[in-house]
């Protein structure tokens, strides 16, 4: 999360603004700015998104410049604070779940983020239609061909360095690294070129929970009011940027962006989050007198990628009701055993998962009658959401694919599971001193009063 991320950064001495105070506008003129806003919004053309670490906030991410931010407690000596749930299992909030809407329906045309937390893209913003300027802590990239992997853990490492995993390409092997900028990385022309290309094209850039200090982010969204285009910043703080918006909204992101949504006549849609988990049968001989079996569980990443939302697994033989069930708790969790018996595998989900566990049964045939398939992931996926949303309940969990285990007797089978389900409300339009907002990234720090220049290396937000 943001303190281990913070944790990790190089030492800074200069951190910029920190602790400002909040505004809030009164709720009258709040409900104006909101319909205007949505008014602009209706008549754009090409909608820019342009968000900072405020808009996470309400996901039980602590900020980093906001009266309670990281940097602001660091600075006052006071204790850091403390994470609602694992980082791993943070989940998109309203905000996000609305810009997704957004691209949906067609208004919302890129998105440029300088947040860590991987949270568009779970919110189902395209990887095309999104700029992560100062990385991903869920992502890995191909240093030789470029491919990135996407994960379910938290990558070890930032500053570009190398994570130890190798591209699954056979074509290529070549090493991994992290996506997560230090403070003297530059941004990623992979990442920078189409955030400044839509921000030249973009009519409307609106800023959500950005204190818009972190040099050469920050200055993105002028590009647009140079060409023309209009900007709007949603901030509980005053911004370096303000003077050049059309509009500024002084009110939490999640309730502005609610009411936006309610005069569009869109609905906000709930979030699901599917894990997946691969379980690996193998035996050391067809004949059964002197059969072994092994039974391996673990994340579809490999075999030593982690599996954060498994707090353990019970195996428990229905046809012996005289074996003891074997509880494993230790990753990778593996159980071997000798004899052929029919199984049942109950994964326990650790903390910030919706439900406590589920359970698969599958027969031990020794291999034969055990065929490939393969129902596709998108296609498994899209069922188990759309399974999850009409049921209101989380836990439903399908098969993806199997395999034959390569140069072994046995088979891994894919599945995906329902893991949690948040559905989010309408909320009503009163200033509420909860969340603050600060700004992840990595650059130069600008003051209030002046304007810094584009720099190719990256300067801090709040």
């Amino acid at each position: 999360m943001s303190l281990g991320y913070a944790e990790k950064l190089s030492y800074r001495e200069d951190l910029g603004n920190v602790g400002m105070s909040e505004l809030f506008d009164p709720s009258d003129i709040l409900q104006s700015k909101i319909e205007e806003l949505a008014k602009l919004i209706e008549e754009s053309k090409h909608l820019v998104a342009f968000t900072g670490a405020g808009i996470s906030t309400s996901c039980g991410i602590p900020d980093f410049r906001g009266p309670t931010g990281i940097w602001t407690l660091q600075r006052e000596g006071k204790p850091l604070p403390k994470a609602e749930m694992p980082f791993h299992r943070a989940m998109p909030g309203l905000t996000h779940m609305a810009l997704a809407e957004l691209e949906k329906v067609g208004f919302l045309k890129f998105v440029i983020s300088q947040n860590i937390d991987g949270l568009h893209l779970r919110s189902g913003i395209p990887r095309e239609k999104l700029a992560e300027l100062h990385g991903n802590s869920f992502r890995e990239i191909c240093s030789s061909c470029g491919k990135e992997y996407i994960r379910d853990f938290e990558v070890e490492t930032i500053g570009l360095k190398e994570t130890g995993r190798r591209c699954s390409d056979l074509n290529c092997g070549g090493k991994l690294k992290d996506t997560v900028l230090d403070w003297e990385d530059a941004l990623p022309p992979k990442e920078i070129n189409p955030a400044e290309k839509h921000c030249k094209m973009a009519d409307l850039v609106i800023c959500l929970g950005t204190s818009l200090q972190i040099t050469p982010a920050c200055n993105l969204p002028l590009k647009s009011v140079r060409a023309g285009g209009k900007l709007v910043i949603i901030n509980l703080q005053a911004t370096p940027k303000d003077k050049k918006a059309a509009l500024v909204i002084h009110g939490q992101v999640d309730q502005v962006i609610a009411g936006v949504l309610k005069c569009l006549n869109l609905k906000i849609p709930p979030f699901v989050r599917v894990d997946r988990v691969r379980i690996s049968l193998s035996f050391s001989s067809k004949k059964k007198r002197a059969m072994k079996w092994k039974l391996r569980i673990s994340g579809v990443h490999g075999f030593k990628a982690p599996l954060p939302f498994l707090e353990s697994v019970e195996v428990s033989f229905p046809d012996r009701p005289d074996l003891k069930i074997a509880v494993l708790k230790k990753q990778p969790f593996l159980l071997i055993r000798s004899k052929s018996f029919i199984i049942s595998v109950k994964l326990n989900f650790g903390e910030g998962c919706g439900c406590s566990s589920v359970e698969l049964d599958f027969p031990m045939d020794s291999q034969d009658a055990m065929e490939d398939f393969d129902y596709g992931l998108e296609n498994v996926i899209q069922s188990l959401r759309n399974r999850a949303v009409e049921f209101s309940t989380c836990g439903h969990v399908s098969p993806i694919l199997r395999k034959r285990i390569s140069e072994s007797i046995g088979t891994f089978t894919d599945y995906a599971v329902v893991t949690s389900l948040v559905k989010h409300e309408c909320i009503a339009l009163k200033p509420v001193v909860l969340t603050s907002n600060g700004i992840t990234g990595k650059r130069c720090i600008e003051s209030l009063e002046d304007e810094a220049g584009d720099s190719p290396k990256r300067a801090r937000e709040s």
